[in-house]
C-alpha cells in the first residue's frame, strides 16, 4: 500500500514537473509567461492602491464608483482593441498595451507625488485599465500559437495560472508593504516599472505565426469587432464557458468592495488589511495552481471551470455567516483556489473551440463583458450593503455564481467529452512530420475538418494518373504504394500519402492499395494546403517529403 502511494506521488510530481518544463524548454513561451507575470503583478498592486485612494476620498461609495468608472470604458474599448490583435502580430499589440499602462500609472504617481488633486488619478486609472484589459485577451490568443499540442497548451495555461496566482499574492502584499512604509504613489511607481518590464520581455518575440491575409481597410474594424460578439452565439460551447466566467466577474466586482469595507470598517484592519485580504486570494490561488500542475491532462477542464465558479461565490456566503478575521482570511484563500481553476479551463478551451483568426476578438469580448460585469458588481454592492447590511449582502450576492454553475453542469461535461474525442484525431495527425511542427491552433483546426475512411484489404484508395483532391493519414493498418505496376513502398500507421498531387497540382503519381484493413483520416485540398503553406516550417517538411518520394519513384523518369 505504501509503495503504491509513493508511486502515485512520484507520478504526480513528474506530471507537475512536465507542466513547468514545457515553458522552460520554449524560449518564446518563457518570455511571454514572464511578461504576463509582471503585467498582472502591476495590475494587482495598482488596484489595491487605487481602492485605498478612493476610500480615503469618499468611503465605500467612492470605491464602488471608481471601480465602475474604470471598468465601464474598458468594456467598450477592449473589443475594438482586440480586433487589432487579430490584424497585427499579437506580441506587438501586447507591447503597445504595456507601454500605455506604464505611461498612465507613471503619470498617476507623478500627480500624487507633486501634491496634485487625487481626482486627476481616476482618468489615468481608466487609461491604465483599458490598456490592461487589452493585454490578457491578446496574450490568451498568442499563447496557443507558441504551443504545438493540446497537452502543451494545457500545461502552459497551468503555468500562466500559477503566475497569475503569484501576482495576485505578491501584488497586494507589495502594495500593503508600500502603503505601510510610504504612500499610494509608491505603489503606482512600482506598477509603472513592472508594466515597462513586461513590454521589454515581449520585444522581438521569436515565434512562427500564420501568414496573415492582407488587412482590410480600417473602416472595417467595426464589422470585425462585431464578429467577436457573434462568435459567442455561433460557437455555443465557448459562449457558455465565457458566460460562466462573467458570473465569476460579477462576483469579483462584489469582492472589490467587500474587501475594503470588511478590512477598514468591519474588522478594523486598516488600509494594509485590504492588501492582506486580497493577498490571501493570491495565496489560495498559488496553492491551487501548484496542485493543478500535478493533475493537468487537458481533460475535464470545463468541469474544473464550473467548480472554480462555485468556489468564487460560496466563500462570500459563508463570510456573511462567519464574519471573523481568521475565518475571512481562510475563505479568501478558497476564492483564490477557485480563481486558478476557472482560468485553466477558460483560457485553454476557447482556443480549442474557436477559429484562430477570431481568437483575440473572442477573448476580447470576454474581457469587455468581464469589465462590465465587474463594474456592475462593484456598483450594486454598496446598494446591497445599504439594503441588506454587510452580512446579508455577502450571503445573497455570494449565491449567484454557484447557482449558475450548477445549472450548466451537464453541458460542461458534454464539452469535456467532445474535446477528449478531438484529441484522439490530433494524436494521429501529429505523427506526420509536416503537421508536428504546426502551432496548436493550426493542428486543432485541421482536426475539426478530418473525415474518416475505412478500406478492406486489397481495396485501392486512389489510382495513378487520377486527379488528387485529398490527403490521407493512416490511423491503423498498412498500405502498398504501386507505381507503373510495381511495388514502390509500404506505408504504416502514422504515415501519410497524397501530398504530391496537392502541393504540385499534378495527377496522382502512384496507386495506393490497402495491404491490410485500413482506417484512414482524410483532409480535403483546401484545409491541407492552408495548414502546410501558411507556416514556413510545415512547408519545408512537406517539400522534403515530396523530394524524398519522387527520388524513390518519379513516373516522369
Amino acid at each position: 500500500m505504501a509503495s503504491a502511494t509513493a508511486a502515485w506521488v512520484r507520478r504526480r510530481l513528474a506530471a507537475s514537473g512536465e507542466a513547468f518544463s514545457v515553458t522552460a524548454r520554449n524560449p518564446s513561451l518563457l518570455r511571454a509567461q514572464l511578461s504576463f507575470g509582471a503585467a498582472w503583478t502591476a495590475e494587482a498592486a495598482f488596484t489595491v492602491a487605487l481602492g485605498v485612494v478612493a476610500f480615503l476620498d469618499g468611503g465605500a461609495e467612492a470605491v464602488g464608483l471608481v471601480a465602475f468608472a474604470r471598468m465601464a470604458p474598458a468594456a467598450l474599448f477592449t473589443p475594438v482593441g482586440t480586433a487589432f490583435a487579430d490584424r497585427f502580430p499579437r506580441d506587438r499589440v501586447l507591447v503597445w498595451s504595456c507601454l500605455a499602462r506604464a505611461a498612465a500609472t507613471g503619470a498617476a504617481a507623478a500627480t500624487l507625488l507633486a501634491g496634485g488633486p487625487s481626482v486627476v488619478v481616476y482618468p489615468l486609472a481608466v487609461v491604465s485599465t483599458c490598456a490592461f484589459r487589452l493585454f490578457r485577451p491578446a496574450h490568451s490568443a498568442l499563447l496557443p500559437g507558441l504551443c504545438n499540442a493540446p497537452r502543451e497548451l494545457s500545461s502552459a495555461n497551468v503555468v500562466r495560472g500559477l503566475l497569475d496566482s503569484v501576482a495576485t499574492l505578491l501584488g497586494p502584499l507589495t502594495a500593503a508593504l508600500l502603503l505601510v512604509l510610504s504612500s499610494p504613489a509608491a505603489v503606482f511607481v512600482t506598477s509603472a516599472l513592472l508594466s515597462l518590464a513586461a513590454a521589454v520581455l515581449l520585444l522581438g518575440l521569436p515565434y512562427e505565426a500564420r501568414s496573415r491575409r492582407r488587412p482590410q481597410p480600417l473602416r472595417r474594424i467595426a464589422d470585425e469587432t462585431v464578429q467577436g460578439f457573434q462568435a459567442l452565439t455561433r460557437y455555443r460551447d465557448a459562449g457558455l464557458l465565457i458566460g460562466l466566467a462573467l458570473a465569476q466577474s460579477v462576483t469579483q466586482g462584489f469582492l472589490y468592495v467587500f474587501v475594503v469595507v470588511l478590512a477598514i470598517d468591519e474588522l478594523g484592519m486598516g488600509a494594509p488589511g485590504v492588501g492582506l485580504l486580497v493577498g490571501a486570494v493570491g495565496a489560495g490561488a498559488v496553492v491551487s495552481s501548484l496542485v493543478a500542475s500535478a493533475f493537468v491532462t487537458g481533460r475535464r477542464l470545463a468541469a474544473l471551470e464550473g467548480i472554480g465558479v462555485i468556489l468564487w461565490g460560496l466563500p462570500l456566503t459563508l463570510s456573511g455567516a462567519l464574519l471573523r478575521e481568521p475565518v475571512l482570511v481562510g475563505l479568501m484563500c478558497v476564492i483564490g483556489a477557485g480563481n486558478s481553476l476557472v482560468d485553466i479551463g477558460l483560457h485553454t478551451l476557447p482556443a480549442r473551440l474557436v477559429p484562430e483568426e477570431l481568437l483575440a476578438r473572442v477573448f476580447g469580448v470576454k474581457a469587455s463583458l468581464s469589465a462590465l460585469a465587474i463594474a456592475v458588481g462593484s456598483f450594486v454592492t454598496p446598494l446591497a450593503i445599504g439594503l441588506l447590511g454587510i452580512r446579508g449582502a455577502l450571503i445573497v450576492l455570494g449565491l449567484i455564481a454557484p447557482t449558475l454553475a450548477v445549472l450548466a453542469w451537464r453541458r460542461l461535461r458534454s464539452i469535456d467529452e467532445a474535446i477528449a474525442y478531438g484529441d484522439q484525431e490530433i494524436e494521429v495527425l501529429t505523427r506526420i512530420n509536416m503537421f508536428r511542427t504546426l502551432p496548436m491552433p493550426a493542428i486543432d483546426e485541421l482536426a475539426l475538418h478530418v473525415d474518416k475512411v475505412q478500406l478492406a484489404a486489397g481495396q485501392e484508395d486512389f489510382h495513378q494518373d487520377e486527379h488528387g483532391d485529398r490527403f490521407y493519414v493512416i490511423a491503423d493498418g498498412e498500405a502498398e504504394v504501386i507505381g507503373n505496376g510495381r511495388l514502390v513502398s509500404t506505408l504504416r500507421s502514422g504515415e501519410g500519402f497524397g501530398e504530391i498531387a496537392l502541393l504540385h497540382d499534378t495527377m496522382r503519381t502512384t496507386t495506393v492499395r490497402a495491404r491490410t484493413p485500413l482506417r484512414l483520416f482524410t483532409l480535403d485540398r483546401r484545409h491541407f494546403l492552408s495548414a502546410v503553406t501558411d507556416y514556413e516550417s510545415s512547408g519545408r517538411e512537406a517539400e522534403a517529403l515530396v523530394l524524398d518520394r519522387l527520388g524513390t519513384f518519379n513516373p516522369a523518369h
